[in-house]
């Protein structure tokens, strides 16, 4: 297949686009930062365009198959539209060209539900500051999902938990429904959106994928993400 990926410079863009090319297909990798792209290969084009720039979105999804959204923007207490402007000129692009298939990340941070069996500190203390950390964010992914839901394409959006970096794909869960667990591989994150894009798994639905084995404590995450330490 041809797919092409929003957000590919990111750390899960990257991996969804290098697991793209080794399964075979031509992946066209989108990026405001062309020149800093770490990957080669006969079956990758990289592409220098703002998702925001509607028509370097039309030129991007012009000829390709499917389209995944890795978009991803840091906590900020500005006004976030990446995510909901960019879906909608994907969107839009993909109308004009006779797409159908569109995968796009967002979090679990947006569902507004708590997993079955989650600790009273975690609802009442963390996930409430976490939350409040990253509300703009949040809040765009938010008016994102409701556009990919409303667009009438074969659209399914998937919801990772805390994302870090692990060694290799696992036998994480994915379904449509809150699952218990606070953290994601990133590697596990790009494998299912490369299966979503490529085999039809949900359509039309909201996806939740959790790495069971090997996840950090929420210590470790912490000092890992928060204080950029380690991985």
């Amino acid at each position: 297949m041809r797919l092409v990926v929003f957000g590919a410079n990111g750390p899960t863009g990257r991996l969804a686009t290098e697991m793209a090319m080794t399964r075979g297909h031509v992946v066209t990798a989108v990026t405001r930062r062309p020149e800093s792209f770490p990957l080669q290969g006969e079956s990758l084009r990289v592409v220098g365009a703002d998702v925001l720039d509607a028509a370097a979105v039309d030129a991007a999804v012009a000829g390709q198959d499917a389209v995944i959204s890795t978009l991803g923007v840091p906590y900020t207490k500005e006004t976030v539209r990446v995510y909901s402007q960019g879906a909608a000129n994907m969107i839009a692009a993909m109308r004009v060209h006779g797409l159908r298939r569109l995968v796009c990340v967002t979090s679990t941070g947006t569902s507004g539900e708590h997993a079955e069996g989650e600790t009273f500190t975690f609802k009442k203390i963390i996930a409430p500051i976490l939350l409040k950390m990253g509300r703009t964010v949040y809040d765009d992914m938010a008016r994102m999902e409701k556009v990919v839901a409303d667009s009438g394409l074969d659209w399914t959006v998937v919801r990772p938990a805390g994302l870090f970096d692990g060694d290799g794909v696992t036998d994480y869960r994915a379904e449509p429904r809150r699952l218990p667990g606070r953290f994601t591989s990133r590697t596990d994150l790009a494998d299912l959106l490369v299966r979503e894009a490529t085999e039809d798994l949900h359509v039309g639905q909201f996806i939740d994928v959790v790495t069971t084995t090997g996840a950090p404590t929420f210590a470790q995450m912490f000092i890992r993400e928060a204080l950029h330490i380690g991985k």
